[in-house]
């Protein structure tokens, strides 16, 4: 058939059905402000035409760092309207990551918040491609160099319609930098085609409809929302905004505004299950977590509270989810542990992606027995289009045809994937693989443990073994014999760790995700290991 008969896809033409099929609905929440569908359709296009009028062209990256403003979630859907790049930046990076960022993918526009733009003073003046930085201002005062104030950038723009089509597909709509848990992060190129069709994943497994409320308590940086900033829009839904994550806050908009759904890392959820407002949820909420593996302890707890989990799992490279665990007939009828146990697998791939895979070092499927270790490899429509100016790493990242994720699991017999490691983070002791995420979800369990993880460390005669690092909850007591000894309750006892670090704080992404590579480096000091 010939291609004059087929649309290219593309999430712009979300915006655009929304804007014609709901023009008064509203789209978008944040404070005081009330923003409908048709508003919304017009802030993108006037701001898309005054990125043209600003010297932006085809191909060109905008960088945006922002919070979860509606200003970020319009830059969604306006910066590929002119078939620009999209670069939103973690807002919790350092001045130089963010310069490395910038300068690595040669972003030439910076649109930010006044309050975040101002941390950006030591670094600024060596900026090697960004020739105009847009302040929003909302929170903070003048960052201490020139700006645009960003009501003066739209009145460069028209309302003239913009088509919300694209000549191809496959044209990048943005780049996403990995999070850094592991060192430098890379950029990783999202399609239009890939953007459109992990949407309407998301809209699928997490269960979107029209009238679903969806409370932004996942970074829109973080792999687009996981692609939800075009989800949302697609069904019609609305966007409840939120500036940071704060436990208080959310419990207050989910009781105030009629919040249905939210998307967050198990860290969030620890948050929330454990702060004084804590209460049943007034309305069914389903919460899609992911990030890191779920303990069945919070999923457990979140579903004691009224909520519907969806446990989904993916990386940075896949549009943020690629698989889900999907629910079985029975599952419902499991008590409450046994079903937060199933829950807490990774599962399936999304509709819209080729299977997962868990193969061995010679790309051989491994047997699905539930207990030889693999690594997850991927492939489909949300596998990333490569990284950006890194043909090298992209070819690596692809050897063999599939992505490799550098994730070890185990292969149920159901098919259904089950994480045990970054491959990195296996403890290897006197020969034996002890997963630190089997180890993890035992100390989790403990009624004392808020959250902790569990890093290699050196031992003279066994090579290597697990040693814990604790968060307690408030007002809970616990000794580190007590949490050896209940690991030992659960799990054979050359998997307990050796010893436990009762501490305030873990390290973390702005994403949720244990930077395990922090607690290694002290650890391994004058050793020879591989700890980044």
């Amino acid at each position: 058939m010939s291609k004059v008969y087929r649309t290219e896809l593309t999430p712009l033409s979300f915006l655009e059905r929304s804007a014609i099929v709901w023009p008064d609905k509203t789209a978008i929440l944040y404070g005081d402000r009330e923003i409908d569908y048709a508003e919304m359709a017009a802030h993108a296009t006037r701001l898309g035409h005054a990125l043209t009028a600003s010297g932006i062209g085809e191909g060109d990256r905008v960088a945006y760092l922002c919070p979860n403003t509606p200003e970020m979630l319009i830059a969604h859907f306006a910066v590929p309207l002119v078939s620009a790049v999209l670069v939103a930046i973690n807002t919790r990076l350092s001045a130089d990551e963010i310069r490395t960022i910038l300068d690595h993918s040669g972003a030439t526009m910076l649109v930010g918040d006044t309050e975040l733009l101002g941390t950006l003073s030591p670094i600024v003046s060596d900026l090697a491609t960004v020739t105009e930085i847009v302040a929003i201002e909302e929170v903070g005062s003048d960052p201490g160099f020139a700006t645009t104030p960003y009501a003066d950038l739209l009145a460069r723009g028209t309302d003239d319609p913009l088509p919300w089509r694209v000549d191809d597909e496959e044209r990048t709509i943005s780049i996403n930098y990995t999070s850094g848990t592991t060192g430098q992060p890379k950029g990783v190129m999202y399609t239009h085609r890939g953007a459109y069709l992990n949407a309407l994943g998301e809209i699928i497994h997490s269960r979107h409809t029209l009238d679903s409320v969806y409370l932004w308590t996942l970074p829109m940086f973080h792999c687009n929302g996981w692609c939800t900033t075009w989800g949302i829009t697609a069904i019609g839904g609305t966007h409840v905004c939120l500036r940071q994550v704060d436990p208080a806050v959310i419990w207050s908009l989910i009781d105030t505004k009629g919040v249905t759904h939210l998307n967050a890392a198990p860290t969030v959820l620890i948050g929330l299950a454990n702060d004084p407002a804590a209460h049943p949820f007034p309305q069914r909420l389903t919460i899609t977590t992911a990030g890191a593996p779920p303990s069945p302890t919070i999923i457990e707890t979140m579903e004691g509270l009224g909520a519907n989990i969806v446990h989904v799992y993916g990386l940075t490279e896949t549009y943020g989810p690629h698989t889900v665990c999907e629910l079985q007939p029975g599952v419902g009828d499991m008590n409450v542990s046994e079903r937060a146990n199933f829950l807490s697998r990774q599962g399936v791939s999304y509709i819209i992606a080729d299977p997962t895979r868990v193969v061995d070092d010679e790309m051989n499927d491994v047997p699905r027995d539930a207990e030889t270790l693999g690594e997850v490899v991927m492939r489909g429509n949300n596998v990333m289009k490569g990284y950006f100016a890194d043909p090298d790493t992209t070819h690596e990242a692809f050897r063999g045809g599939k992505f490799h994720s550098g994730d070890v699991a185990v292969w149920h017999p159901d098919s259904y994937i089950d994480l045990r490691d970054r491959s990195k983070d296996i403890v290897i002791s006197g020969g034996e693989n002890i997963s630190t995420i089997e180890v993890e979800r035992a100390i989790a369990s403990h009624p004392a443990v808020l959250e902790c993880a569990v890093v290699a460390v050196p031992h003279e005669r066994w090579g290597e073994r697990p040693k814990a690092f604790v968060v307690l909850k408030d007002g809970q007591d616990t000794t580190e014999a007590d949490i050896i000894e209940h690991v030992r309750g659960q799990l054979a006892h050359f998997k307990a760790p050796d010893a436990v670090d009762i501490i305030g704080v873990l390290p973390k992404t702005s994403t949720g995700k244990i930077q395990k590579y922090v607690l290694r480096e002290k650890e391994w000091a004058g050793y020879e290991r591989r700890i980044n």
